[in-house]
């Protein structure tokens, strides 16, 4: 082999390896961000610096980011769980700081934290709410999993299901009971496998609402048995995407009268294709991600124990196939779940579906920034339900 054949020859061999490299960090790329979506997290980032807190005027500094600027107030995370303040009011703006007020730290040293998250969730349990409740368990298809039941003020036929979202617990849905006790509804907040409360799934991965739904359709005859004639599914995020399923799906879904979302995810293709916008990966990546969640030969890398009908959780594709009237709550600034979707089920549906907009408030804190307004437009909602059932009865 000549000089130059040798040279090409090698120049062919070093770009065979660099490209085989290539193939194999995008292919493991791919595996870990596939592996992500499904598996529940072990553990949540802390994303906010704690830069100083004064206990004696109550205030807390903290880094700038889009979350500590919200207005409002808000659960902070620290001490990775092990630590939980609510924060309220921005009383100061410095370069790159922002200083909120300390309204209450429920356990957990915060004069010693440096770091935090914050969370939409505000109440920790029921009793925060000053009304009675029972800790009841729903028979599920995988065992029994705990629930809050909180009674309506009199006697009801009138119930709401709250489901939560990914990586959160049943205290998210908590903001809403008032609204629905006030409006003649007996509340029943669910866990749902994998959600590290009640039984997990033979793969201990999220479907995404896919399988989920089954856990909703049990509380659905949990409520049914114990009075319920006339349910309102509430999913916020990711159980927005479940109790679409189990509106659709469930074999009781006659009793669902009405739907009830927060920031949900209504298509899931463009929600993760958001996402991974968001973290800079390549097109190949975030279609692989797709291919791998969303396929049989994906399981043995993902631990699937079946692939994701992800055309099925396309909302915006199926509107068709809804038949009730649906509450749709959304940031256009989500951060999480891009508002499109919402937007788009609201102008395929507008004869069922009506969609009330939000700027600023981010994902699922939109009661956290305007409690008001977020009461009001499920209250109005509510009523209009209530009396277009009146009518027809």
């Amino acid at each position: 082999m000549g000089r130059r054949s040798r040279a090409l020859f090698g120049g062919a061999v070093a770009l065979g390896g660099v490209l085989t490299a290539g193939a194999l960090f995008a292919g493991a790329v791919t595996t870990t961000v596939a592996r992500t979506v499904v598996m529940p997290p072990r553990k949540r980032s802390q994303d906010i610096r704690v830069v100083s807190v004064d206990e004696a005027e109550a205030t807390i500094v903290l880094r700038a980011t889009p979350d500590a600027l919200l207005p409002g107030d808000y659960s902070f995370w620290f001490e990775q769980g092990a630590g939980h303040a609510r924060l309220g009011q921005i009383v100061d703006r410095g370069v790159g700081t922002v200083t909120r007020r300390i309204l209450a730290v429920d356990f957990g040293n915060l004069a010693t934290a440096r770091a935090g998250r914050f969370s939409g969730w505000y109440y920790l349990s029921p009793k925060e709410l000053g009304v009675p409740f029972e800790s009841v368990k729903v028979r599920t298809s995988l065992g029994s999993a705990p629930a809050w039941l909180v009674p309506a003020e009199g006697p009801t036929t009138r119930w709401v299901i709250q489901v939560h979202g990914r990586a959160t617990l049943r205290q998210e849905g908590l903001r809403a009971v008032p609204v629905f006790r006030e409006a003649g509804y007996t509340s029943l907040l669910i866990s749902y496998r994998n959600d590290g409360e009640a039984p997990p799934s033979p793969d201990r991965r999220y479907a995404l609402g896919d399988t989920e739904w089954l856990d909703v359709e049990a509380a659905i005859l949990f409520a049914l048995d114990n009075g319920a004639v006339d349910v309102v599914l509430m999913g916020w995020s990711m159980g927005g995407a479940t109790v679409l399923q189990a509106a659709t799906r469930s074999r009781v879904r006659d009793v669902v009268t009405g739907v009830v979302l927060d920031s949900p995810v209504v298509n899931w293709v463009d929600t993760l294709l958001y996402q991974g916008e968001a973290m800079s990966l390549p097109a190949p990546v975030k279609r692989g991600v797709l291919a791998l969640i969303g396929s049989r030969w994906g399981r043995p890398l993902t631990g699937q124990e079946r692939p994701i009908d992800l055309a099925r959780l396309d909302f915006v594709s199926r509107a068709a196939e809804l038949e009730v009237p649906i509450l749709v709550l959304h940031s256009d600034d989500d951060g999480f779940v891009p508002s499109n979707g919402s937007r788009e089920l609201a102008a395929a549906r507008p004869d069922i579906v009506t969609f009330t907009g939000f700027e600023t408030a981010r994902h699922t804190k939109l009661w956290n920034f305007d409690r008001d307004r977020w009461n009001a437009a499920i209250r109005d909602w509510l009523q209009d339900q209530t009396e277009a059932s009146d009518q027809r009865a």
